[in-house]
């Protein structure tokens, strides 16, 4: 359980949500009931659905498919066991369908929308400074869902008011949701709070709006390109580089965040508001908000051999998917001398952690007699190609090194039935140094005496791997975002903008079943439950 409570104001009346863009069931005109203005707690409840809409797909769904998409990992199956239809090897190939289950997150992000539309109807015209700084953080949300499904699937529609029952909602052009966003974030930045404290975390502040306006920014090129297969990375024009540093050095220059907090200890089940990396977090509590399920715990198959001990160091009992395996060349990033990111990353044999600090000991974790160790390649089941079937036993489970980036605490795993109370970092202090790096790197002007290698140093110090001795390259620092933000969903985004998502890695290889690489990928097809109900758009192009 969290150390700290998540304050939660509850709403007099309950709002009912849209499950997609023209799913309002409801009366989409209906009122809350009459709040006073003046009232920081009844403000405070009309936001209650507002900021956390997006919490359960980041725990889960949206995190595997961005994760299989890109190099960091490949979705396995156990004889059948965990193919489910092929919803992971299906990204995992680049050969996204829009039945895919995990892909479906597209509705949650729509009903925040409607949420935020909700709130900022029921605040009305108003000049109280008060009240337009709950506007304000209901814009920025919005502006973020919208950031999400535009990133994802393309062309998505621009959801700015409440719609009526049956009315007609159209998609817009990738490049005018981007200038939508952008247009949101600079309106509502005057109002936003400039605290960065317990009443913020997990909610919108200037510094997260800033944060997403750099997101926004360094990935213009991406987004306004117009048809996604066009974007070529070597030779992409971005005309918000400078803007990109702008809002980079006031993060920088705030001075309220920083990179004190060691490695692993910033993913901790007890991690939340005291983490200064931390500019935007979602904040999960196994008992007292919405628990991290399992989709972040990485595990051997079988946690233990019929005892209630694992190498998590406690008492777990349940036993977990195991299907998230990295793939080789990603592991290989996690090689750097005294890098404290590589022990982030089990990988060879495996020893019992402590079961509070995460820390290996020096005992062998042992499974039927032997010391379990994981392979850094993965060797699929003799005819396993089609359903990436590693095989249900030891050999099997064992197969790709995993990510225990988000350590769980193994008593509440064990008692809250799979859930985590770690947090998941959305926009970290530690990605504003190397987005401004890579911007200058890009043909920004630097500023602030902040050179590619000075910042990119400040992560490499932080971390205690060894210091470049040189400018870094692109490929060099895409390394370093690799390691650095690996398991935060942040992987396929950035080999888009750099040009290696049609790259070969783990199993997505020329020749390999089902495996492809037409640059039409870049965007994930609209779900099928949200085609149907918009019977009036069309699949995205190459699907």
């Amino acid at each position: 359980m969290k150390h700290y409570m998540i304050r939660t104001i509850f709403a007099v009346a309950v709002v009912a949500m849209a499950t997609s863009c023209t799913d309002l069931d409801v009366d989409v005109k209906s009122k809350y009931t009459e709040y006073p203005t003046e009232s920081e707690v009844a403000l405070e409840a009309k936001m209650a659905d507002v900021y956390y809409a997006f919490r359960n797909a980041l725990g889960n769904n949206y995190n595997r498919y961005q994760a299989f998409a890109s190099d960091e990992a490949s979705g396995l199956s156990f004889d059948g066991d965990y193919y489910d239809g092929a919803e992971n090897v299906n990204p995992t190939l680049h050969n996204f369908k829009a039945e895919d289950g995990p892909l479906n997150y597209w509705p949650d992000l729509a009903s925040g929308i409607t949420k935020c539309n909700k709130a900022i109807d029921e605040f009305g015209e108003s000049s109280d400074e008060l009240t337009l700084s709950y506007i304000a953080n209901a814009r920025v949300m919005r502006a973020f869902y919208h950031f999400i499904l535009m990133d994802s699937y393309g062309d998505v529609p621009i959801l700015d008011k409440l719609y009526d029952e049956g009315e007609v909602i159209e998609r817009k052009p990738r490049k005018e949701v981007a200038e939508f966003i952008e247009n949101e974030l600079l309106q509502s930045i005057p109002s936003l709070s400039e605290a960065n404290n317990a009443a913020t975390y997990g909610k919108p502040n200037k510094w997260m709006a800033e944060a997403l306006l750099v997101k926004l920014y360094i990935n213009w090129a991406v987004y306004t390109c117009g048809d996604v297969t066009t974007y070529e990375a070597a030779t992409a024009t971005n005309t918000k580089l400078n803007d990109c540093v702008k809002y980079c050095d006031d993060i920088i220059n705030s001075g309220l965040f920083n990179l004190e907090d060691a490695y692993r200890e910033k993913f901790l089940y007890d991690n939340g508001v005291h983490i200064s990396d931390f500019i935007y977090a979602m904040p999960y509590d196994c008992v007292s908000a919405q628990g991290l399920l399992y989709g972040r715990y990485r595990s051997f198959r079988k946690i233990d051999d019929g005892t209630p001990v694992g190498y998590y160091g406690g008492s777990m009992k349940n036993s977990c998917a195991g299907i998230v395996a990295m793939n080789p060349e990603f592991a290989s990033l996690f090689s750097l001398e005294d890098d404290d990111r590589n022990n982030a990353v089990l990988g060879g044999k495996v020893f019992v952690h402590d079961p509070l600090s995460g820390e290996a000991t020096d005992e062998p974790y042992m499974y039927k007699g032997e010391q379990l160790e994981f392979t850094k390649e993965i060797t699929l089941k003799a005819g396993g190609e089609e359903q990436l079937n590693a095989g249900a036993d030891a050999n099997g489970w064992r197969q790709g090194w995993r990510s225990i980036k988000f350590y769980p605490n193994p008593s509440e795993y064990s008692l809250y039935s799979r859930n985590q109370s770690n947090d998941v970092p959305i926009f970290r202090y530690a990605d504003i140094l190397l987005t401004k790096a890579e911007a200058i790197l890009r043909g920004a002007e630097a500023t602030n005496g902040d050179t590619p290698q000075l910042l990119f140093n400040q992560i490499r110090s932080y971390v205690n791997a060894p210091l470049l001795g040189h400018a870094p390259s692109l490929q060099e620092l895409l390394d370093e975002r690799g390691r650095e933000f690996f398991d935060e969903s942040w992987r396929r985004n950035d080999m888009i903008r750099f040009g290696t998502f049609e790259s070969e890695y783990g199993f997505h290889k020329k020749n390999f079943p089902n495996a492809n690489f037409d640059k039409s990928r870049r965007i994930f097809p609209v779900p099928q439950n949200v085609l149907n109900e918009n019977t009036n758009w069309k699949q995205n192009p190459g699907y």
